[in-house]
């Protein structure tokens, strides 16, 4: 299994605008991201300089995917 990078809050949202989500709205220093098509997922990711690694895998997995999916993104 691959090693995840450390990565900023914004850098997860760019990832994860490549497969749909937009930004939603942001509350304090969580931005909220909604899919465009079906199933409509919502994710909260938090707007932090380094996001912990098991809160990136909790968003990968909430996301719908694998950690070599979300590595492609990159």
């Amino acid at each position: 299994m691959p090693k995840l990078p450390v990565l900023s809050g914004k850098e997860v949202v760019k990832a994860l605008s490549r497969i749909g989500y937009e930004l939603d709205h942001q509350t304090g220093s969580h931005m909220i991201l909604r899919q465009r098509e079906p199933p409509q997922r919502r994710l909260t990711v938090p707007n932090h300089y380094e996001i912990a690694k098991g809160t990136l895998l909790a968003i990968i997995k909430q996301a719908g995917l694998t950690r070599e999916q979300f590595l492609d993104l990159l």
